[in-house]
């Protein structure tokens, strides 16, 4: 039976001690405490009267109370915990956490409580409780459950917390195990239908020839990489009819496919002065025109000044997912900035004017300040402001965002402020 927590509670210094001695040693459960008040009511008794059955009966007790205070301790040290590795998701969908309980030792473990603690800013859940039955001996229990995430980032889960108080129920033992394992947390990609900061990139300098099978199917001319046998479904138009006749069977040209075309860096400032909100957009939209320059057949990769140039799929949304403002103020953002046009996400109006020709620059500010960037932006480049009072932390959604990324820009302005 599992059940989760989500709200921390106040413990008082009481509380603290007891914890302390259970982590330590053994706290005593109410049963054991009031078994440990008549054994010493017992005792007093035998002492007063001097009577042997008495003194047998406090001398039973006392070793009861001895053996329930040390075996719980004991049993726990033979409890392994593993911790599966953790498939990535995106924020907003379910994380899936799978632990297996090892019993190593030679006698069965029973009613164990397991705790499995969270990391911070994770889940809403702030730990997940269960309660186990029995383990035999040399055996495993295995438990699986599932927490919705709350926000994107690289989480770290340390140990998992068993407590008993087997065999007797009259004291309670509880040992950390660890089960260190990291979760990752892609950040939420926006499904744009179009994107002009993209589209209107600029013209490709390296013309873009096929690269999938059906308009490699439809090519009649480009460069001859090799001849090869024909092949059933090979089109007619590719046989190199002179070689065929040759070697007295059909030989296809097979041409030279590669993927050109313009190659552009997203680039993501991560220089201290973010508003935390403007940043976690700001992450959202990289990830989101990362993934739309490739649908539009752009050689594209993502920029950070921590982590450099990545470009596949994975590296990319686990760069974002570690993504944090930089503690320092004096390190330049557009340090080793790939010399390529880069479309620059930024909340600095100062670093627009030092982008390589023919980029782009996203910039998070406020309405009235957006109104003032128009004249004072680098005239080689064209960007959008997003208002950065436009989403709360009440509207996670990125609606208003994704709005602004597929509006259309106007004409001839280098700074477009979109409602």
């Amino acid at each position: 039976m599992a059940k989760s927590s989500s709200k921390p509670q106040k413990v008082s210094q009481f509380k603290r001690f007891f914890r302390w001695l259970e982590w330590r040693f053994a706290t005593p459960e109410f049963i054991g405490g009031m078994f440990t008040f008549l054994t010493l009511f017992f005792f007093m008794a035998a002492t007063n009267t001097l009577s042997g059955w008495l003194y047998v009966i406090s001398g039973v007790s006392f070793a009861l109370l001895i053996v329930g205070a040390v075996m719980p301790k004991r049993l726990l040290a033979e409890m392994v915990v593993q911790r599966s590795p953790i498939d990535p998701v995106s924020v907003g969908d379910d994380l899936w956490i799978d632990l297996t309980m090892q019993n190593i030792g030679r006698t069965e473990k029973r009613l164990l409580e397991v705790r499995d603690v969270l990391p911070e800013g994770l889940s809403n859940i702030l730990q997940q409780d269960l309660i186990i039955e029995v383990v035999p001996p040399l055996q495993e229990y295995r438990w699986n459950y599932e927490a919705k995430t709350a926000k994107r980032g690289v989480f770290l889960f340390r140990s998992t917390e068993i407590a008993t108080s087997s065999p007797l129920g009259l004291f309670r033992s509880r040992r950390i195990c660890p089960s260190g394992q990291k979760a990752i947390v892609y950040p939420t990609v926006l499904p744009l239908e179009r994107c002009p900061l993209v589209d209107q990139l600029g013209t490709d300098t390296n013309p873009r020839q096929y690269s999938d099978d059906h308009n490699y199917n439809n090519a009649s001319e480009g460069l001859t990489k090799t001849l090869r046998p024909y092949r059933w479904g090979d089109p007619t138009r590719l046989i190199h009819w002179r070689t065929s006749a040759k070697f007295g069977e059909l030989r296809v040209r097979e041409l030279e496919v590669t993927i050109g075309g313009q190659e552009v860096a997203i680039a993501l400032d991560i220089s201290s002065g973010w508003e935390p909100q403007a940043f976690e957009e700001a992450v959202v939209a990289a990830a989101s025109l990362y993934f739309y320059a490739q649908k539009a057949k752009l050689s594209v990769r993502l920029w950070t000044s921590n982590a450099g140039v990545v470009q596949s799929d994975r590296a990319v949304l686990e760069t974002l997912a570690a993504a944090n403002i930089a503690n320092e103020t004096s390190v330049d953002p557009l340090k080793d900035l790939p010399n390529l046009p880069v479309i620059w996400l930024s909340h600095r109006l100062d670093s627009t004017a030092y982008l390589p020709s023919g980029s782009r620059w996203v910039l998070w500010q406020s309405s009235a300040a957006g109104a003032a960037i128009g004249t004072a932006a680098n005239q080689r480049s064209l960007g959008l402001i997003i208002d950065s009072i436009a989403e709360t932390n009440d509207d996670p959604s990125y609606k208003s965002l994704q709005s602004q990324l597929q509006g259309y820009l106007a004409g001839s302005g280098f700074a477009i402020q979109l409602p």
